[in-house]
């Protein structure tokens, strides 16, 4: 009852209060000054070969054997686009409806071109998509977007914190926090399903809305389900990345890589400028090779989400006949 009502009304529009000029330069604060950071290290390291900056990053990008790194990074991106897909089917029959694998691929894929500016405004393309497509109620299946998100915050933080124990000397001392932020996220996850299963704050009607609708359906084992599925996209991406790397220039084995990459991808999964930390981590973790390891980060990085996309654009004129082919 609460469901149909909160989907047939329409809230009144609330004016959000203007946030202070301080928080909203904070961010281009902190990504300017990595960029500083950055420019100083390569600037540094090109001047102690006795070239300038350009030259220095240039003969960099010269010496990577790309064609054999394109052999690495597509067969990646696509196993990572089949278990990304797989997670979201998973969630999607487990609390809305059932869905063919190969019918959810399009709007996967076609959702990405979105995530280059917002993974959440990603998420709630294929939202949209399946509501109007398959008749899924518009609040379930984005309290489903949502389950997923959650799940994939506590899959990067399990494994950052893993990373972190594994490599603990190497990374600075703020990064020594993240078993403590996993500590209290275990915490806040059992009184969260407990709420949302019904055994502790019953009556209280905040839980009956229905974006919250595949929380309160979810069993513990779904979630660390959705761990467990997502996992071998990480372990995926140690061997790619390990063996990337040493087409830098650049040797680490797959012990140290475990270590160093989920804490990276947990950075640049982070809202706001954290991206820019994520790829300064690199330098930072290998400060004798600035050059390789900011080269590196950078290319990894945005070659990741611009395939992603062009993944999309494969599907993109299905998924818009589908959302759209049976509107007039």
């Amino acid at each position: 009852m609460n469901e149909t009502i909160e989907s047939q009304s329409s809230p009144s529009p609330q004016i959000r209060p203007k946030l202070p000029l301080w928080q909203r330069l904070l961010p281009w604060l902190i990504t300017l000054a990595c960029f500083i950071y950055l420019y100083t290290v390569l600037d540094r390291a090109a001047a102690a070969q006795g070239s300038g900056l350009f030259p220095y990053l240039r003969e960099i990008f010269g010496k990577v054997s790309w064609w054999r790194w394109l052999g690495l990074m597509v067969p990646y991106s696509l196993f990572f686009f089949t278990i990304d897909t797989l997670v979201i089917w998973r969630v999607i029959n487990w609390f809305n409806a059932k869905i063919n694998y190969f019918d959810l691929l399009p709007i996967r894929g076609s959702a990405y071109i979105l995530s280059i500016l917002n993974e959440q405004v990603g998420k709630g393309a294929m939202a949209l998509y399946l509501n109007r497509r398959d008749g899924v109620p518009g609040w379930e299946v984005g309290s489903s977007m949502l389950f997923v998100m959650f799940c994939e915050f506590y899959y990067l933080l399990g494994w950052a914190t893993i990373g972190v124990t594994l490599q603990w000397d190497r990374f600075p001392e703020i990064f020594h926090l993240i078993p403590w932020i996993a500590l209290g996220a275990g915490i806040f996850f059992v009184v969260f399903h407990l709420f949302f299963s019904g055994r502790i704050g019953k009556g209280v009607a905040f839980r009956d809305r229905a974006l919250f609708h595949s929380f309160r359906q979810a069993k513990a084992w779904q979630y660390g389900a959705v761990l467990v599925l997502r996992s071998p996209a990480m372990l995926g991406a140690v061997l790619v990345y390990t063996l990337s790397l040493r087409l830098f220039g650049v040797e680490a084995n797959f012990s140290e890589m475990v270590g160093y990459l989920p804490v990276i991808f947990f950075g640049a999964a982070s809202p706001g400028p954290m991206r820019s930390v994520a790829i300064l981590l690199w330098v930072i973790l290998f400060p004798e090779r600035p050059g390789e390891m900011s080269t590196f980060g950078f290319v990894q990085h945005n070659f990741f989400i611009f395939f992603n996309a062009s993944i999309g654009l494969l599907f993109l004129r299905r998924a818009n006949r589908e959302l759209f082919g049976q509107r007039t």
